[in-house]
């Protein structure tokens, strides 16, 4: 056994992960992350920026009613308002750490608009750059926190309870050994489940573990079937596929097909603006027609696109797309979870020292449908209300350390079988469900299930099967879930999913 200084762990590198972490200073906290911190993570490639109410004429409890009217009547209203409260505080904290986000020479914010919400109130950087200026900011912030030791190369395959006071961590190294890391508090950053999807903006690590790893322990995890597709992921066959920020939208660009024809004005008066779920399945139902999508910025944006949203044009002129008088190819793709391990206000989980934070969480702010920009500040407020709940703990010290086994994991080959997973919830999980489908994908999944392969497929099977059983359970459509056997939404299903591992297992092989 080699002791290490550090009663706290933090599972995740990106915002949530990073903030926290800074936030329990000077508490040593070990933060442990698959690849580099910081600068890997679907925070640092984040676009739009953070909601905020900074405008004279807005409010949080305007922020608070968008936020509740996007989630599709399952958003916990105290959490929303609490959470668009504490938005400006967290906003000044990253301004203090040195983040630069658009102002004008007198200081005041420059936001903009984005789909469903009522004000322009997305406080950005150089347009389209908010994820990596504010990670870079708070990377720079942790190289100089001492109480912060951060170990990168390690992927958490599994948690254990250790005793009544302290849980097990089990890592996989680069070279496949198995280390077993033991601490008295334990917060789950570990981020979303895009890549459990074939088209997806989220990056590698984006793979569901922080939830099946929380699920085979015995938390509950809330909402699993509300998985949020971009609808203007950029069409160039990569993989992740880069993003097309929804401030493009909010700035006038529009969405046309092959034609020309502006198709989303036809079905909803806002068109582009309309919430997410409307505009991706509208974009999904033109390409499966064969008309396909584009975003169309030529004469709203035009010859500013390089200076006003350098990202998105840097990622078009790779493809050989010129954005200036070429539509952008589009398509929608697995980008935000709105489901993940139930949490309270504090962020605990239902498991003793464990909290969860970010998009691996379920807080009760987001319910059906995410409202735009909303995550990077669900990722901020939530950090630091945990740091703050673990800082009034009296937290055990003498119970931790790190294990090295001297057995390796078996090295199974598995790519076959996760780009079985990856099919089957692009096809039948995706942004149109129905019954037919999801017990397609279900019986193939609870077949995979009982399959030898490594942990860490094994997490990205499990996280597969909560999402699938929580839509074939929800027999209506609401937000993001949308079941074209169940088109309407209905009322008497207006509550949140909670469920476990055991109860998802029985709906899985009940379709064998």
């Amino acid at each position: 056994m080699n002791n290490f200084s550090t009663p706290i762990i933090i599972l995740g590198g990106g915002l949530a992960g990073l903030y926290c972490a800074l936030k329990l200073a000077p508490l040593p906290v070990t933060l442990i992350a698959p690849s580099s911190v910081g600068t890997s993570g679907a925070s640092y490639w984040a676009q739009g920026g953070i909601a905020a109410a900074v405008e004279e004429d807005d409010s949080p409890e305007k922020h608070a009613f968008d936020t509740i009217a996007a989630g599709a009547g399952l958003v916990d209203e105290n959490i929303a308002l609490g959470m668009a409260q504490e938005a400006r505080s967290r906003i000044q904290e990253l301004l203090e750490f040195g983040a630069p986000f658009d102002r004008t020479k007198h200081g005041v914010f420059l936001p903009s608009q984005e789909a469903a919400h009522s004000h322009r109130r997305i406080v950005r950087v150089k347009g389209d750059s908010a994820g990596r200026a504010i990670m870079e900011t708070l990377k720079k912030k942790l190289d100089a926190t001492p109480s912060i030791n951060v170990i990168e190369g390690a992927t958490a395959y599994k948690i254990s309870k250790h005793n009544s006071h302290s849980l097990s961590v089990f890592c996989l190294t680069s070279d496949e050994k198995s280390i077993e890391y033991r601490c008295a508090c334990l917060i789950l950053a570990t981020g979303g489940i895009g890549h459990l999807y074939s088209l997806t903006t989220n990056p590698l690590d984006s793979c569901g573990a922080g939830v099946a790893m929380a699920a085979q322990v015995g938390a509950v995890i809330a909402d699993a079937e509300f998985v949020q597709f971009h609808p203007t992921a950029i069409d160039i066959h990569t993989d992740p596929a880069p993003l097309a920020t929804e401030s493009l939208r909010g700035e006038g660009a529009t969405i046309i097909n092959r034609f020309g024809h502006r198709f989303l004005i036809d079905s909803d008066s806002r068109a582009e603006l309309a919430p997410r779920d409307i505009v991706a399945r509208k974009v999904y139902e033109s390409i499966q027609e064969g008309s396909g999508a584009f975003l169309d910025a030529r004469e709203k944006i035009g010859r500013d696109f390089p200076t006003r949203f350098p990202a998105v044009y840097a990622s078009c002129i790779a493809a050989g797309i010129n954005p200036i008088n070429q539509p952008i190819p589009i398509a929608p793709a697995a980008h935000y979870h709105m489901g993940g391990i139930l949490t309270d206000a504090c962020g605990r989980t239902s498991i003793d020292h464990m909290w969860a934070i970010g998009e691996v969480a379920s807080t009760g702010v987001h319910g059906a449908n995410r409202l735009a920009s909303n995550s990077l500040l669900e990722a901020l407020v939530f950090a630091d209300r945990v740091a703050s709940d673990i800082k009034k703990r009296q937290i055990a010290r003498s119970d931790y350390g790190v294990n090295l086994p001297k057995s390796n994991t078996p090295n199974i080959q598995s790519s076959a079988i996760i780009t079985e997973i990856r099919e089957n919830m692009s096809n039948h999980v995706g942004v149109i469900r129905n019954k037919q489908g999801l017990s397609l994908a279900l019986k193939r999944f609870a077949t995979l299930y009982n399959k030898k392969k490594p942990p860490v497929v094994q997490n990205m099977l499990i996280t597969a099967i909560f999402i699938a059983a929580s839509a074939l359970k929800r027999c209506e459509s609401r937000g993001a879930h949308y079941r074209d056997d169940y088109p309407q939404e209905n009322p008497t299903l207006g509550s949140r999913t909670k469920i476990t591992l055991n109860q998802v297992l029985d709906i899985a092989n009940s379709c064998i």
